[in-house]
């Protein structure tokens, strides 16, 4: 059960991060500060690229690989060469993973890894397998890991990961963790842009930066629930199962971390989707046990003993829609006609790159306070 009365207690918030997660929210904008700024030293805006290449292959373990695979795709646009090679094993730890490329790779392909861990050797057998192939590399993960000699070794461009100094005692980094994404996804944002694979110039991700300060005001343990809205999100999905619910290119991708983040760090489940087919895929859940108005047996037996009935709460993340069209009055039809409540962001006005980093941003914090709220 969520303890509500911790999210107006700055230091007893403080005292129960362990993970360093509240930290690694806050200071999101300097992490894609000192992001950049690696990037930079590792000499990624002097390159000189023969051209646009014929496609991005993405390989890393966890959330954040996926999260970032599936940002840089949505940043592509249609035609998107991204893809993400997902790992095989018969485990998550790091000695188990496996990466395989596919049998068309070649010279004109990109393999970018991105890690926050760099000893897993399946990563290093795969920048070795891309030398071989003639296929480009540029890795992201921490300093001094068994990958940088593998990347160097493979005449790839290798550029430190932006950590904290907490995290170096932390027995195991979350993937979700919001420090790790922006480490991560920030100098793949600057090489993607030097490729012209996307449009993300230095100005755009100092404007992401800028705004991730401006959320971290908003949403710090400091600001009272009542005018937080990562605290209110929190406090609102107490007990409840997040219907998410996504509108515009850029929400998809929020939504599906906002999910990922709710697993990995508070060990809640969620279910997403975007409009408007949202609306025919989530109409029978809605409507059936999980429903607000769903009261099973009995009313009037006694429930002081048992747990809260875990019901749907709609979670709506919006950017601007194509064309000026909107599901969103439908969206709130439907749930209210099933007695559902809704929760609904959408970002202030800007560049697409800042408005995805809005909605990380205010979700990344929703799911640190329920995953601190309620001892997860």
């Amino acid at each position: 059960m969520l303890d509500e009365s911790l999210l107006d207690a700055p230091e007893a918030l403080a005292e129960s991060d362990r993970r360093g997660l509240l930290r690694g929210a806050a200071e999101a904008g300097a992490r894609v500060r000192t992001a950049a700024r690696h990037a930079a030293e590792a000499g990624v805006g002097d390159l000189k690229p023969d051209g646009r290449p014929r496609a991005v292959l993405i390989a890393g373990p966890g959330a954040a690989a996926i999260c970032a695979a599936d940002l840089l795709g949505t940043l592509a646009g249609p035609g998107s060469p991204v893809i993400r090679l997902a790992p095989t094993g018969v485990a998550p730890a790091a000695g188990a993973l496996r990466w395989e490329l596919p049998g068309w790779t070649g010279s004109v392909d990109l393999l970018l890894i991105a890690t926050p861990d760099g000893t897993e050797p399946g990563l290093s057998l795969l920048a070795e397998a891309a030398y071989r192939r003639g296929c480009s590399v540029v890795a992201v993960a921490p300093a001094g890991t068994p990958l940088t000699e593998a990347v160097d070794g493979s005449h790839g461009l290798f550029v430190p990961m932006a950590t904290a100094p907490y995290e170096h005692d932390e027995e195991e980094l979350a993937a979700s963790a919001p420090g790790v994404l922006w480490a991560l996804l920030t100098p793949l944002l600057a090489l993607l842009d030097r490729t012209g694979v996307l449009s993300a110039p230095p100005e755009a991700v100092e404007k992401v930066a800028d705004r991730l300060d401006h959320i971290a005001e908003r949403c710090g343990p400091a600001i009272a629930t009542y005018s937080n809205p990562a605290k209110t999100l929190a406090a609102e999905l107490a007990d409840s199962l997040p219907v998410v619910w996504t509108e515009g290119v850029s929400a998809g991708p929020a939504g599906r971390r906002f999910a990922a983040a709710l697993a990995e760090l508070s060990g809640r489940p969620a279910v997403v989707a975007e409009l408007p087919e949202a609306l025919a895929a989530h109409s029978a859940l809605l409507a059936g046990p999980l429903a607000a108005s769903a009261d099973p047996d009995d009313f009037f037996r006694d429930r002081v003993d048992e747990a809260p009935a875990l019901h749907a709460r709609v979670v709506l993340l919006r950017d601007r829609p194509l064309g000026g069209l909107t599901a969103a009055p439908a969206a709130r039809d439907l749930a209210l006609s099933h007695d559902t409540p809704i929760s609904e962001l959408e970002p202030e006005p800007g560049g697409e790159l800042e408005t995805l980093a809005e909605l990380i941003a205010i979700t990344d914090f929703a799911a640190v306070y329920l995953a601190l709220a309620s001892g997860a």
